[in-house]
């Protein structure tokens, strides 16, 4: 069969290009998912050894699109270098004076796909490490996970940020290396009073990066203690480099500058052994002098035996109020989840209501009393 047609020239490329670009691109639409899992399959291993207690699929997932994008480039690429035209045309002419010579060149537009496709090559590149740095992280915080520890817990995030901080700033100097052609080391040379004007404007970053380090040395606190800090209270959620996340008791998140969590005054309540409770019961004005006692002795007694308190509450007659006998009542509660805490509270309360009423007892509230005096009228 003769197939001199393919020869054909049709807009400066043969029909057989043509041909071929087509059937690349065709070839990239149906089998690219393909060709990205089964690189996915042997990254998997190398690396799947080391997370070998998790699923495979969580590794081939996070490896699917940047993979796929890869592979994509690639067969583009490919496609588009089977066409001639008008990727060998000239779009820009520019000359330079080297050693005193002037010299001409000319930019062409396959030179620009080119450095295009270079620069794609690089963020599909460093997108696939990253996306290993979250597998790896994924596995160290699982194996974290089935620690006592807590401190590696919050250790992990904070190493993953760092490492894919590092590994975004080596991907922006190699495209600048190898795609616009620039002297790395002469530019980080000439960075020298430009830095220390970018480091002076980056002072308060600096100061709360250094903060994050400082927690993880220190360690006044590690991820889920329940902390007070700057006015606000609440649950450590996450360490960043930056600022500390805290989840508050209304499920609401602050961020908290790195800096103020170590230059201001910080209560960590979590390694108190117990909370303390404090507040007045008022009983009424006519209440005998041996109901108060005997209503006093009935609560230290209840609290003191309860399993989740301390044994050293106590009760007192505490003040003459405007409409009130006060009685203080001081107890601490042992040490738990906060939402335990307020429903052992919430007991107490209870009971010390069921004290006042068995008791003969009653509780005040604000009252006045009127008096009013018979006038005899003016004759």
């Amino acid at each position: 069969m003769n197939f001199n047609f393919l020869d054909k020239i049709i807009w400066s490329n043969t029909i057989k290009g043509y041909l071929l670009f087509a059937g690349i691109l065709l070839l990239c639409v149906l089998f690219k998912k393909l060709f990205s899992r089964l690189l996915s399959r042997v990254l998997l291993l190398l690396f799947g050894r080391f997370g070998k207690e998790l699923n495979a699929t969580i590794f081939i997932d996070l490896l699917v699109k940047p993979i796929e994008f890869f592979v994509s480039l690639w067969l583009v690429y490919l496609a588009v270098n089977q066409l001639d035209f008008p990727l060998n045309e000239v779009i820009y002419k520019r000359k330079a004076l080297i050693d005193n010579v002037e010299v001409h060149s000319n930019i062409t537009l396959i030179q620009v796909v080119d450095k295009l496709f270079l620069l794609l090559i690089i963020i599909s590149l460093f997108w696939i490490a990253l996306r290993i740095i979250d597998f790896i992280a994924y596995v160290f915080a699982h194996r974290a996970s089935l620690t006592e520890h807590k401190e590696s817990d919050q250790i992990v995030p904070f190493v993953k940020e760092l490492v894919k901080i590092t590994t975004g700033t080596i991907a922006f100097f190699v495209v600048l290396g190898y795609v616009f052609e620039i002297n790395v080391l002469t530019l980080i040379t000439g960075l020298g009073i430009g830095g220390i004007a970018i480091a002076l404007a980056a002072k308060e970053s600096l100061e709360n990066l250094l903060g994050s380090f400082t927690i993880f040395v220190d360690k006044p606190f590690v991820l889920g203690d329940f902390v007070k800090v700057n006015g606000v209270e609440g649950t450590i959620e996450k360490v960043g480099f930056r600022s500390t996340r805290i989840r508050t008791a209304e499920k609401s998140v602050v961020t908290m500058p790195n800096k103020k969590m170590i230059d201001t005054a910080l209560e960590n309540m979590s390694v108190r052994n117990y909370r303390r409770v404090k507040f007045d019961v008022g009983l009424t004005y006519n209440t005998p002098i041996a109901d108060i006692k005997n209503i006093a002795d009935k609560i230290t007694s209840y609290i003191n035996a309860h399993s989740k308190t301390s044994d050293d509450g106590i009760v007192t007659f505490e003040n003459f109020g405007s409409s009130s006998l006060d009685l203080q009542v001081l107890y601490y509660i042992e040490m738990m989840d906060y939402n335990w805490y307020l429903k052992i509270k919430e007991e107490i309360n209870f009971k010390i209501i069921e004290i006042v009423q068995q008791s003969a007892g009653d509780f005040a509230f604000p009252t006045q009393t009127v008096i009013h005096q018979n006038q005899t009228p003016l004759a």
